[in-house]
């Protein structure tokens, strides 16, 4: 079958490449029996998919079930999807059928997967497996035909490495996986999707259907949509009753839905983050620190070269002026500062410009060598902060922009509680 007619037939909207890929998957898995996981955010329409692979399967005749794994207590979702026996529980009055009983032979549609409890999810894993479970309350082993799709909202990989999912369940569950993509990812999409909604509300009430401007409809395509395709359609039934002309300009559209001037530019990396790669903000300040007190040193040398020539050595161009950022040891945050002292201009004897520096006698130079463990940098830091905040660590945390708690773990681990 064509895609287009699987469009039409369960009225589906749009010609995203990504949205035709699903459908070509979803066309291409329903005539076997293999288990589908079917992902993507809330309200793209993965229970669409879920009916696409029953009807256009050879299971199409017979029953078909949806159940919401969120949307049922912990404590009653084993006797709802397997059944139970008459008291096996507190209000078991009889036995009762579950929904792998109820629907052998058809398919179900496990919807929010990832909510299932993990007893469930062991359940759930034999099903599949075996094609065996058990009732609640009973020790009898019962077989079953279902075919399972499962849809899920939430990154089931991550769920796995929290320990909140099995492992063996994911991959049993994701034989077959569709991507479903969200509605800021498909394009023109969003407007004619907007446009049904807006006809087949407007047939419903007996009115006649509003349409956009260049300028509105630029901020639908623009806007992100986090609710996707169920959020489009309380937009377009709220612009159609509340809009006073028929053709909704930019501003009225903002004036009804505040939140559409939101876009979905991408964010501007700040250059820093660029030039430093993966390093941390404490690991660049530090760098920072070691450049800039090299080059004091280096100056330290200049001037004590200077003196040791009773004033007549001339000064680099370059380093006539020069302004660094040099860290302020009582805070932590950098400020620019002069660090080359006046000069005055001296009379040469030539044409040449000379300069001489009005700068103290030194007996000796001396090259302070600088530690370079981060661990005596970091210890220095909150030493520092602390004396200047007079020990109270919430103040000193706030001001080495980290946590409270980071910071009385740094104070014990570097023996600073005296």
């Amino acid at each position: 079958m064509e895609i287009q007619s699987i469009k039409n037939r369960f009225g589906i909207i749009g010609n995203s490449p990504l949205l035709n890929h699903a459908i070509s998957i979803a066309e291409r898995v329903a005539g076997t029996s293999l288990t589908v996981l079917i992902t993507g955010e809330s309200g793209v329409g993965k229970e669409v998919f879920s009916h696409i692979i029953h009807q256009l399967g050879t299971r199409k005749h017979n029953p078909f079930i949806a159940v919401n794994c969120g949307a049922i207590p912990e404590g009653t979702i084993d006797s709802e999807l397997f059944g139970h026996e008459k008291g096996s529980f507190t209000g078991a009055h009889d036995a009762r059928k579950g929904y792998f009983e109820t629907v052998n032979g058809g398919t179900i549609f496990l919807d929010e997967v990832g909510e299932l409890p993990l007893g469930t999810q062991a359940r759930l894993l034999r099903v599949l497996e075996t094609g065996e479970y058990i009732r609640v309350g009973s020790s009898k082993t019962t077989k079953t035909d279902v075919r399972v799709v499962a849809a899920t909202n939430v990154n089931l990989q991550d769920a796995v490495r929290t320990g909140k999912f099995r492992e063996d369940l994911y991959y049993r569950l994701s034989t077959v996986p569709i991507y479903i993509p969200p509605l800021r990812e498909r394009g023109e999409d969003i407007y004619l999707i907007f446009r049904k909604f807006c006809i087949d509300f407007a047939e419903r009430m007996k009115m006649v259907p509003v349409k956009l401007t260049e300028e509105a409809r630029q901020l639908i395509l623009k806007y992100p949509w986090p609710g996707n395709v169920r959020q489009l359609k309380n937009v377009a039934e709220q612009v159609s009753i509340l809009s006073v002309d028929k053709d909704i300009s930019a501003q009225e559209l903002i004036q009804i839905v505040p939140d559409i001037t939101q876009n979905r530019l991408p964010v501007v990396k700040d250059h820093i983050s660029e030039a430093s790669g993966n390093m941390s903000e404490r690991e660049i300040l530090y760098k920072l620190i070691f450049d800039l007190k090299k080059d004091l040193n280096d100056l330290k040398q200049f001037v004590f070269e200077a003196t040791q020539h009773g004033g007549g050595m001339a000064m680099p161009p370059q380093m006539e002026r020069m302004e660094q950022p040099v860290f302020n040891g009582s805070s932590s945050y950098i400020q620019p500062v002069s660090t080359v002292p006046a000069v005055m201009p001296a009379q040469p004897a030539n044409d040449e410009p000379s300069y001489v520096i009005n700068a103290p006698n030194y007996d000796a130079h001396e090259t302070i060598e600088e530690s370079l463990s981060l661990a005596d940098k970091e210890k220095e830091l909150i030493t520092k902060a602390l004396k200047k905040h007079r020990n109270r660590r919430r103040d000193a945390a706030a001001d080495l922009g980290i946590s409270e708690r980071t910071l009385y773990r740094k104070i014990k681990e570097y023996d600073l509680e005296k």
